[in-house]
C-alpha cells in the first residue's frame, strides 16, 4: 500500500492510497478520510460506493461528506468504481460497460473475469486492508453509494447483513434486472442466465428472503433515470413492503441525480448511520 496523496480538512485527513488487489488483479486507488477522533481512538467506518463513469474522487470533492465526518468522528471509504489499467479490458465506446462501470459483481465471462471482481474486493479484500492499518473498529461499519453504487451497497448490506450496521442509497439502481443498465452488464460480465442475475439485484434479493434491519434511500423527483427506468426505486418498494422489509424512501421534490442532490443530504445520511454505528 502506497501512500500518494494527503490534505487536512476539517481537524483530519483526507488521504489517497494505491495497492495491488488480489481480487482485481490490478494496481487499485481508494480514499480514506480519518477525521480528528481517529487521532485518539479508533472510529467506526462508513464505505461509499461511487456511481458509473466515477472514481474515488468524485464523491470526496463534491459531496461535502467529510465535515459531517468529522462531527460524527467517522472515517469515510472511498473505493473506485472498477479495475484499472492498460491490460485491463474495457468498452471505450460505453460509459456504462468496463471501466467506470464495475456494477460491484464478481465476473465470470471472459475477458471480464480475470478483473471485474469488485463483490469481492468491496466486500472482502478492501475491509481487511483497511482494518489492518487504519484506526478503524474491527467490524463496525456502514455502507452507502449512489446510483450504480446504490446499487452496490444494497446488494452488499442485503447479501452480508450481519457485516453492516446500516445501509443506505442516493438514486439506487434497485432492479437492475429490469433495466437496460443493468441488462448490459449483468450479460457481459455473468452471462445470459438471468437466474444468475438474480443474485445481484436488491429487488430480488427481499424477494427471496434477504433482510436488514432498515434502509435508508433518497430519490429525487427531477432524476432523469428515473424517468427513464434504470432505477426502478418503485420495484423495490413494492419488494419490501410485500416482505415486510423495513425502508424509509424519500422522494426529494425537485432534485435530479447529480452531486448537488447528494450534497443536499449526505449530512443527514451520515448523522443516521451514526447513531446506528455507535449505538
Amino acid at each position: 500500500m502506497q501512500q500518494i496523496e494527503s490534505i487536512k480538512e476539517w481537524g483530519g485527513y483526507l488521504n489517497r492510497y494505491t495497492h495491488e488487489s488480489q481480487a482485481c488483479a490490478c494496481t487499485m486507488t481508494f480514499s480514506v478520510y480519518l477525521p480528528p477522533q481517529a487521532e485518539t481512538q479508533k472510529v467506526p467506518a462508513l464505505y461509499w460506493l461511487s456511481g458509473l463513469t466515477c472514481t474515488d474522487d468524485n464523491f470526496r470533492v463534491k459531496a461535502g461528506a467529510q465535515r459531517y465526518a468529522a462531527e460524527h468522528g467517522i472515517a469515510l471509504i472511498i473505493p473506485d468504481t472498477s479495475p484499472r489499467g492498460d491490460d485491463v479490458p474495457d468498452a471505450p465506446e460505453r460509459y456504462d460497460l468496463g471501466k467506470g462501470a464495475g456494477f460491484y459483481v464478481n465476473a465470470t465471462q471472459a475477458p471480464w473475469d480475470k478483473n471485474y471482481h469488485m463483490y469481492a474486493y468491496v466486500t472482502e479484500e478492501l475491509p481487511t486492508l483497511i482494518e489492518a492499518n487504519f484506526p478503524v473498529i474491527a467490524g463496525v461499519k456502514s455502507i452507502s453509494g449512489h446510483s450504480m453504487g446504490g446499487h452496490g451497497a444494497l446488494i452488499v448490506a442485503l447479501k452480508n447483513p450481519q457485516a453492516y450496521r446500516s445501509v443506505s442509497a442516493f438514486s439506487p439502481i434497485c432492479n437492475p434486472v429490469k433495466g437496460a443498465w443493468g441488462q448490459g452488464c449483468f450479460t457481459a460480465y455473468i452471462g445470459s442466465n438471468q437466474l444468475d442475475w438474480q443474485a445481484y439485484d436488491a429487488t430480488c434479493l427481499v424477494q427471496a428472503g434477504a433482510r436488514v434491519p432498515d434502509i435508508l434511500i433518497d430519490q429525487g423527483t427531477a432524476d432523469e433515470f428515473l424517468t427513464e427506468g434504470q432505477l426502478l426505486p418503485e420495484n423495490f418498494k413494492a419488494a419490501c413492503e410485500q416482505a415486510g422489509q423495513k425502508l424509509t424512501l424519500r422522494m426529494q421534490d425537485g432534485y435530479d441525480h447529480g452531486y448537488h442532490f447528494i450534497g443536499s443530504f449526505i449530512g443527514e445520511h451520515i448523522a443516521w448511520h451514526a447513531q446506528l454505528l455507535k449505538h
